[in-house]
C-alpha cells in the first residue's frame, strides 16, 4: 500500500511507539467509540468537532495494524488482529476496507496458513467480522471464495489447536451465511463440514456417546450452532433430509456430560421443529413422548455435582424448549438498541442474533443501527440515524451496492422467513 511501516517486531518506530502500543491505542479508541460521541459533546457545548481529522487517524492506525499483519513477529501479528477485530466489531468500515479487501484476505489466509493455534483463531474471527463488514455482495463473496477451504480444512484437522477449530468453525458458518446463498454448493459444502465435526459427538451403532476429549465439546457445540445457522437458507427438500436425519441423533446427545453441549443440542432441536413446523403444520417428532420426558428431566435438573449457574441456566433453557415443543409457546425478548428494538420471537430469529453476536460480541447494537446488512436480515430497513463518524454519502455508497447485487437480492429471498417486520421505534 505504500505506507512506512514503522515499529517492526516491537522495536520503537518514527512514531516513538511500539506496536504494543499502538495496538492497544486503537483497542482503546474502539472501546470507547460508543461512548465518545456523546463525551465529545459535552466537551464542546455540542459544537461539532473535526470529524475529518479523526477519522485520518483512525484509517492511519488501521493502515499500521494491516501493515503489521505482514510481520516477522508473531507478537506483533496477534496485536494487529486483535485491534483489527475490536475495530471491526464496533464500526462500520466499508469504505476503507472495500479498498483493501485483498490484501486484507491475503494476509488473514497467511496467519491462518501459517500462524500458530492462538494466531489462526483471532484471524478467522476477523475473517467473519471482515464478512459482516462487507455485506453480502460480491466483494463479500468474493473473500469467503478466498476464505473457505483453508477455514475448512483447520476446522476439520484433528490436530489443529481446539480454540482455532472452534474459530474457524464460526467464521465459516457466518461468512456462509452472509455471502454465498446464490450459490447452493458453497452452502452444502459448508454444511457438511460443520457435520463432519459435530457428528463426532453422536451415539455409536450401540447407542453409546463417545467419551469427549478435551475442548471438543466446545467445538462441537460452536460447529452445532453455526450449522444450525445455515439450516435456516436450507429449501424445504433439503430440510426434510436434514430433519429425518438428525433429530433422532441430537436427541440421543441430549445425555452429553457438557452442561452447554446439552443446551446447544437443545436449542438445536428447539429451531429444527420449529423450521419442521414451517414447512408442514402437521409436522411431528416421531418419539416426541421420549422427547419430552427427556426435556422435562432436563428442565428440573437439581444433580448437585453440576455447578448452581450451569443448573439454573440448563432448567431455564430446557423449560423454553419443553415449552415450544409441547405447546409452540416461545419466550419473546426485545433488544434495544438507540431508539429501536427488533423483537426475538422465534428460534430462527435467536439463532441468527446469537450467531452475529457471537462473532460482533458488544458491537453487535452498534451494527444493528448501522449496517445495512443487519438491518436488513431483520427487516430494520435503512438506518434512522446516521452514525456521526460516517458520512450520509458512505451509508447510501453501502446500500445502493448492497441494494444492486444480485447475490444480495438471492440471499434476501432466501431468508424471507427471518425478514419479520415487527421492528418498532421507542
Amino acid at each position: 500500500s505504500g505506507i512506512k511501516v514503522s515499529g517492526r517486531n516491537g522495536v520503537k518506530g518514527e512514531s516513538g511507539a511500539s506496536d504494543d502500543e499502538l495496538a492497544s491505542d486503537v483497542l482503546s479508541h474502539y472501546s470507547s467509540a460508543s461512548e465518545s460521541a456523546s463525551v465529545v459533546d459535552e466537551a464542546t457545548g455540542g459544537e461539532p468537532v473535526d470529524e475529518q481529522t479523526a477519522q485520518e487517524e483512525t484509517e492511519d492506525k488501521l493502515k499500521q495494524c494491516i501493515d503489521n499483519l505482514m510481520d516477522k513477529s508473531a507478537k506483533t501479528r496477534l496485536a494487529a488482529l486483535d485491534s483489527l477485530g475490536g475495530a471491526f466489531s464496533s464500526k462500520l468500515l466499508y469504505d476503507f476496507l472495500i479498498e483493501r479487501r485483498l490484501t486484507v484476505s491475503d494476509c488473514l489466509e497467511r496467519s491462518l496458513r501459517k500462524g500458530g493455534g492462538e494466531e489462526q483463531a483471532a484471524a478467522a474471527t476477523v475473517c467473519a467480522q471482515l464478512c459482516v463488514q462487507l455485506g453480502g455482495g460480491d466483494e463479500g463473496e468474493e473473500g469467503f471464495k478466498i476464505l473457505r477451504p483453508v477455514l475448512s480444512a483447520i476446522m476439520i484437522d484433528g490436530c489443529a489447536s481446539v480454540s482455532a477449530r472452534q474459530s474457524c468453525a464460526r467464521a465459516l458458518g457466518m461468512c456462509c451465511y452472509v455471502s454465498a446463498a446464490e450459490d447452493g454448493e458453497d452452502l452444502v459444502k459448508s454444511m457438511s463440514h460443520l457435520e463432519s465435526v459435530f457428528t463426532m459427538s453422536y451415539p455409536n451403532r450401540e447407542g453409546t456417546l463417545p467419551t469427549p476429549n478435551a475442548g471438543a465439546p466446545g467445538l462441537h457445540s460452536a460447529a452445532l450452532h453455526f450449522w444450525a445457522l445455515l439450516v435456516t437458507l436450507c429449501p424445504a427438500s433439503r430440510l426434510n433430509v436434514l430433519l429425518d436425519l438428525h433429530l433422532p441423533k441430537l436427541q440421543a446427545c441430549l445425555e452429553s456430560s457438557d452442561v452447554n453441549y446439552r443446551i446447544a443440542v437443545g436449542e438445536t432441536i428447539a429451531l429444527l421443529v420449529e423450521l419442521g413446523r414451517d414447512i408442514d403444520r402437521e409436522f411431528e417428532f416421531e418419539d416426541s413422548d421420549t422427547l419430552c420426558e427427556c426435556l422435562k428431566g432436563l428442565a428440573t435438573d437439581g444433580n448437585k455435582h453440576r455447578a448452581k449457574n450451569d443448573r439454573r441456566k440448563q432448567r431455564t433453557i430446557f423449560r423454553e424448549v419443553l415449552h415450544y415443543i409441547e405447546n409452540e409457546d416461545f419466550s419473546e425478548e426485545k433488544i434495544r438498541f438507540g431508539v429501536e428494538g427488533i423483537y426475538i420471537d422465534s428460534w430462527m430469529r435467536r439463532r441468527v442474533y446469537d450467531a452475529f453476536k457471537e462473532v460482533l460480541e458488544s458491537g453487535v447494537r452498534h451494527h444493528l443501527q448501522y449496517n445495512p446488512l443487519l438491518r436488513d436480515i431483520f427487516g430494520l430497513g435503512p438506518p434512522l440515524i446516521l452514525d456521526s463518524s460516517v458520512k450520509s454519502s458512505k451509508i447510501s455508497r453501502f446500500e445502493k451496492h448492497l441494494f444492486n447485487s444480485a447475490a444480495f437480492k438471492a440471499r434476501t429471498k432466501l431468508r424471507n422467513k427471518v425478514r419479520d417486520k415487527r421492528a418498532d421505534v421507542m
